[in-house]
């Protein structure tokens, strides 16, 4: 018995240790990726912000369309840069959260709704009259333990800390 919890000890201790500089990764790669093919949609094609400008909750409905545009644009390719790096982790973390609220309340929430029976309808790919808020809503869960923990060791963020403290 005393055998199986020495290994089981050395084994968290070895994910615990590894974890460390690996768990977070994963997911500052997929928000990277993510957020910069957005980014980058934005980038190379025409704004349709003028469409859904008056779903944004506000501030974000009276900032004119280019300039929303621009911002929802660089937010998207910056922070992805970022998140790849591990640099300023938390403050791109909290952007693009705050990014993603607006496109859920803009573009991804559905429009009328009397039940939440009817809601979960729009936690879905697929925009069939109900929104399409699932993507978005797994995007905003995955940058949360961003923004709380940061990006791990394997990052700028990691690097500099140790640099200057």
């Amino acid at each position: 018995m005393q055998i199986l919890i020495k290994l089981k000890n050395q084994a968290i201790d070895i994910l615990d240790s590894t974890g460390e500089w690996f768990a977070l990764l994963p997911i500052r790669l997929l928000m990277a990726y993510e957020f910069g093919r957005a980014g980058m949609t934005k980038l190379n094609g025409t704004n349709w912000f003028a469409n859904v400008q008056d779903n944004f909750p506000y501030p974000f409905n009276v900032i004119p369309v280019e300039i929303s545009w621009f911002l929802a644009t660089w937010a998207e390719l910056l922070g992805a840069a970022g998140l790849v790096l591990g640099l300023f982790t938390r403050f791109w973390a909290l952007s693009l959260i705050i990014l993603t609220i607006v496109a859920i309340s803009g573009v991804h929430w559905p429009d009328d709704w009397n039940s939440l029976a009817e809601l979960w309808k729009g936690y879905s790919v697929s925009n069939k009259g109900f929104g399409n808020f699932r993507i978005p809503l797994l995007f905003l869960v995955m940058l949360i333990p961003l923004l709380f923990s940061g990006a791990g060791k394997l990052s700028l963020d990691h690097m500099l800390a140790k640099k200057f403290s």
